[in-house]
């Protein structure tokens, strides 16, 4: 017969009760010391360098004293778990409940729970002899690397010239590092050790510890050697990258492969032009922030009824343009994605990237720069020289600059982001202090436009309009549609899901909204295509014209802008908008574009006569075809380096920019400088300095303007060149005095007290802006004729 005694009796019946989950419980607690151990050791004896796991981190500053301390923790808490669990069992012997029980138990069910008991108390007594075992081990590492371990666990801010933000950053560390997990992350605990590494290793406002290993520490990566970019044309690898599961998407999809052969022909025409030339290989992220879920993404719901779709068009063009020129791209439309391919840390973004940035440059919108912005902790400000923002309306200098914008006025929603404007494209060159990206339309063949020729209706008209809301009728609007439709059948491809839109007059016949070949096969056959002075500069206008339409527009009087007009309000932009169609009224015109004041009924009527007595060929701006815009992308690539410039010292103040010598000339019965032919300076730069020329502008005007009366272009790289009050004396400007000071409109003189300023924020160079006091020096540069962004020598 078996004897148990009757703690032994207590114990296995509680132990018949909640069996599974003390079994569970006993299991974790093995797993976990187990797991604690390996770290422990690992973390002792492996040589692994900062950020190889959280666990190597943790125990590389925790040192062995405090490894051995908690080691003995969990021995004694099994040991007093052993212990109160006699008591329970003895204050259980004592009730009379445990005489009824023992009666209904037989004694062969108690053999299983006997063996269970015995191997708890056998795996208490292993983890005790483990502890001990450790600690020895621990004792003979310590004498062994106890200078080390001394130094690892008594840190002290070093006090460097070279970093003074370092005990500033420590002092924050001590009292917010556990307000983002990404510093447990990357190894801190909350020790004087840990913060010191963080802020020398990871980020670097601390000088490096001298006992860790500098070589590791301060190594940077070398750059990979330059690889020359081959044209690609088998455009089913760039579809498979999109991928799908949004309208938006789809739609972009079906735009690339509509025009692959127009991108196939203009890709081999190029080819040939630049056959020799130097294209280095890209890395390229494309973020579509204003597609992620996180923003919003207003845009894909409204695809199939008639919503905005320039930005999708402009984005399908860029992701098709980077892809055929030859460079590796990786897509992303979610906040998931860009973190994954981004190398961004767990936790709220306030530390850099666990990786240094794998891509050469970032191609995003304002919604993505924000969400960068917020998960790349300091990373952001070291690599947004490699960010380009597509950014339809532009953003100009003074509200760029954070300071400036906060300090006058000029602070937005959108802007202040302290870029180099360059940095923002934009859908039409209507800002040259940003860069012009633009986008595609579908370019026709010889027999197309004979075809198109002959087959125009003279007396029909299309609407520049597909959502309902644009055709709300106010009385102006009732009476220049009563006036076409005295001459001319109207057609709408106004959106509708049953019923005819009530906006839209009886007269006009409503197509509802069209697929994209469709709509381009009405243009053929209309004679007109008419806005109603909003969307702003979109593609369809141009679509129209190259189908050999003439487009009409309204003029607006006074021009719109943010002073005046709701739907600028708000954008980084002072820009005054004359019309519906800047672009095609400033670098097409007539015959293909009208601008006129609608509500003059007699001007209106006359446009309506004379439109339909003209003859127009299909016309296409060569920087809106697929040859023009490859062109384009493939000279900014090649030679806009941001982070380059970004690297130099700011000029404006040395004796460079102060110098009695002059690189400019004055042209012969002239009065504006020309870059003199002899000299050297500046030759590397791009755009080339001898397309440059300078003149002064009246007072009150732009230097976009300025340039434009002289059928040039206002060029704001080469402000740093006439930085300099030797120009306003070669320029015979009388200067009583000159000071350096921020502000967007300088290099300028208010001639009426003979001052002269010079620019002293280089962010802040501005072909925009205008003031009746000063009269601005203005670069100027020339222009190929059709290709704004290019000066002659533009390669």
């Amino acid at each position: 017969m078996i004897t148990v005694n009757s703690d032994g009796k207590i114990m296995v019946r509680r132990c018949l009760v909640t069996l599974r989950p003390f079994r569970i419980f006993v299991v974790g607690i093995g797993f976990f010391t187990l797991c604690f151990l390996m770290t422990s050791l690992g973390g002792q004896f492996s040589a692994k360098r900062l950020g190889d796991s959280p666990f190597t981190i943790r125990t590389e500053v925790m040192g062995a004293m405090e490894s051995r301390g908690v080691l003995r923790k969990m021995s004694d808490m099994l040991e007093m778990m052993v212990k109160r669990m006699d008591v329970l069992a003895r204050l259980e012997n004592s009730s009379d409940f445990r005489k009824g029980e023992e009666l209904q138990f037989p004694m062969d069910r108690f053999h299983p729970a006997v063996g269970l008991m015995e191997r708890i108390q056998a795996i208490a007594q292993n983890v005790s002899d483990i502890a001990m075992k450790v600690d020895q081990i621990l004792r003979n590492s310590l004498l062994n690397g106890k200078p080390t371990e001394g130094r690892r666990d008594q840190c002290e801010v070093p006090r460097d010239s070279k970093y003074p933000d370092c005990p500033g950053k420590v002092e924050w560390m001590r009292a917010r590092w556990t307000s983002d997990p990404c510093y447990a992350f990357f190894g801190v605990d909350g020790t004087e050790c840990s913060f010191l590494i963080y802020l020398s290793e990871v980020e670097w406002f601390c000088p490096v510890l001298p006992w860790r290993n500098q070589t590791a520490a301060s190594s940077s990566t070398k750059p990979p050697p330059k690889v020359q970019a081959a044209f690609q044309r088998d455009l089913s690898y760039l579809l498979e990258l999109i991928g799908s599961g949004k309208e938006s998407l789809i739609f972009m999809k079906k735009r690339i492969r509509h025009l692959a052969t127009q991108w196939l022909r203009a890709s081999q025409n190029l080819e040939q032009k630049l056959e020799g030339k130097q294209r280095d290989h890209k890395q390229i992220l494309i973020h579509i922030g204003f597609l992620t879920e996180e923003s919003g993404d207003v845009f894909s719901p409204r695809v199939l009824k008639g919503g905005p779709l320039g930005e999708m068009v402009q984005w399908a063009d860029i992701l098709a343009v980077l892809f055929i020129l030859g460079h590796s791209l990786k897509i992303t439309v979610s906040l998931k994605e860009l973190q994954s391919n981004l190398g961004v840390p767990p936790g709220r973004g306030n530390c850099p990237l666990t990786v240094p940035l794998p891509f050469d440059l970032i191609y995003t919108d304002y919604h993505g720069l924000q969400q960068m912005k917020q998960h790349m902790g300091l990373s952001f400000k070291k690599y947004r020289c490699r960010v380009r923002v597509i950014d339809t309306f532009g953003t100009e200098p003074a509200y760029n600059h954070e300071e400036y914008a906060t300090l006058h006025g000029y602070r937005t929603n959108w802007g202040y982001w302290n870029l180099n404007p360059k940095q923002f494209m934009t859908m039409f060159p209507h800002t040259p202090d940003n860069s012009f990206m633009g986008f595609v339309s579908e370019e026709l063949n010889g027999t197309e436009k004979e075809f198109i020729k002959s087959n125009k209706a003279n007396n029909m008209a299309v609407v520049y309009g597909k959502e309902a809301s644009i055709w709300k009728l106010s009385q102006s609007k009732e009476k220049f549609l009563a006036i076409l439709n005295k001459y001319m059948e109207i057609h709408g491809t106004v959106y509708y899901e049953t019923q005819r839109p009530p906006e839209v007059p009886a007269f006009v016949k409503n197509h509802g909204l069209l697929p994209q070949h469709e709509f381009q096969q009405l243009l053929r056959k209309a004679k007109l295509f008419i806005g109603f002075g909003f969307p702003y500069e979109g593609p369809a206008p141009l679509e129209a014209i190259a189908n050999g339409c003439v487009f009409l527009q309204a003029r607006f009087n006074p021009p719109h802008s943010s002073l005046n007009h709701e739907f600028f309000r708000g954008k980084p932009t002072s820009r005054e908008v004359s019309s519906q169609h800047p672009y095609a009224e400033d670098f097409i015109g007539r015959p293909h574009v009208w601008t006129v004041d609608y509500n003059n009924s007699e001007e209106f009527e006359a446009a309506i006569k004379a439109i339909m007595s003209t003859k127009v060929d299909p016309y296409l701006p060569y920087e809106y075809t697929s040859e023009g815009m490859l062109e384009r992308i493939h000279a900014y690539i090649q030679h806009q380096d941001f982070c380059a410039t970004a690297a130099l010292p700011d000029k404006s103040n040395s004796h460079t920019m102060q110098s009695s010598s002059s690189s400019f000339s004055l042209q012969p019965n002239s009065t504006y400088l020309a870059w003199a032919h002899n000299s050297s300076s500046a030759a590397s730069s791009w755009p080339p300095v001898n397309s440059m020329q300078v003149w002064v502008s009246d007072a009150g005007q732009a230097c976009t303007t300025t340039c434009q009366q002289h059928g040039l272009v206002c060029e704001p790289e080469f402000f740093k060149f006439i930085n300099n009050k030797v120009v306003f004396q070669q320029l015979n400007i009388i200067c009583d005095s000159t000071e350096s000071e921020m502000n967007h409109l300088y290099p300028a003189v208010a001639e009426n007290v003979r001052e002269c300023y010079l620019q002293k924020e280089p962010l802040l160079f501005s072909c925009a802006g205008c003031n009746n006091k000063y009269q601005r020096l203005c670069p100027c540069r020339s222009y190929r004729k059709g290709q704004v962004a290019l000066c002659r020598d533009c390669w």
